[in-house]
């Protein structure tokens, strides 16, 4: 009698336990692009799109896992399922469109060219014949081989070692998004008393988070959190948080 009375206590307490456990999805990222993803002091992955999706998961029942990983692999590992998700300042393009599923654009970026103090240009054609730099497969790259300028263009693996570069006086600017422009020429130790913006390009570019074909459910539900969060104020706050006002 009592062990009925005890599983009769336990069993729902069970049920409930598991109808509100979270389902699970891996996100990838490549934490060298702050202040959207990067590295703390401890190690682990932070910044707005780690936040963001985060919050999102939130509003819709979902948990997610976050992994470090390389840039240059990082959309053969969602189109070959090792994750479900990319969240990493992914630009929406219709290349890209072909081959993945996006979730509704989640923020607006430029291109912006970072120089040293004391240096200046007003657009491309001011860079001919100085060296540029920026992280390689990213829109900043593919908007410099297309402005028709000839320039050297130095691709690297880290939009931060071509941040170093141009501090050291190795390249002449570097271009990226303007959040991660921004973020270096305004707050990192060491770069902003040293870097300044120079221009911003007219190309507009939007973000959003990647997913594979199939996974049209798992971007309809993100989607359905996205809405959530900017309709509660959370997605203002964290833009307060990491951008600035």
């Amino acid at each position: 009698m009592f062990r009925r009375f005890l599983l009769a206590i336990l069993l729902p307490a069970v049920m409930v336990s598991s109808a509100s456990a979270a389902e699970k999805i891996s996100v990838a990222c490549n934490p060298t692009w702050p202040p959207m993803e990067l590295l703390d002091d401890n190690k682990q992955i932070v910044g707005f799109d780690v936040d963001m999706v985060h919050a999102i998961c939130k509003e819709v029942g979902l948990e997610a896992e976050f992994r470090n990983v390389a840039w240059d692999g990082i959309f053969a590992g969602v189109a070959a399922g090792s994750y479900d998700l990319v969240a990493s300042g992914v630009t929406i393009t219709p290349e890209r469109q072909k081959a993945f599923l996006f979730t509704e654009p989640y923020y607006n970026v430029s291109q912006i060219i970072v120089m040293q103090n004391g240096q200046s240009a007003k657009g491309f054609a001011d860079l001919k014949g100085k060296k540029v730099g920026g992280q390689i497969g990213t829109t900043g790259i593919f908007v410099a081989q297309k402005c028709g300028v000839e320039f050297t263009l130095r691709e690297y693996d880290d939009v931060g070692l071509a941040m170093q570069d141009l501090v050291n006086g190795r390249i002449d600017a570097v271009v990226c998004d303007s959040p991660v422009a921004l973020y270096y020429a305004n707050k990192k130790e060491g770069f902003s008393d040293v870097l300044t913006v120079a221009f911003r390009t007219e190309a507009n570019e939007q973000l959003g988070f990647v997913a594979k074909k199939d996974q049209k459910e798992l971007v309809e539900k993100l989607n359905k959190g996205l809405a959530a969060i900017r309709a509660k104020g959370i997605e203002a706050e964290l833009v307060k948080k990491w951008l600035g006002d």
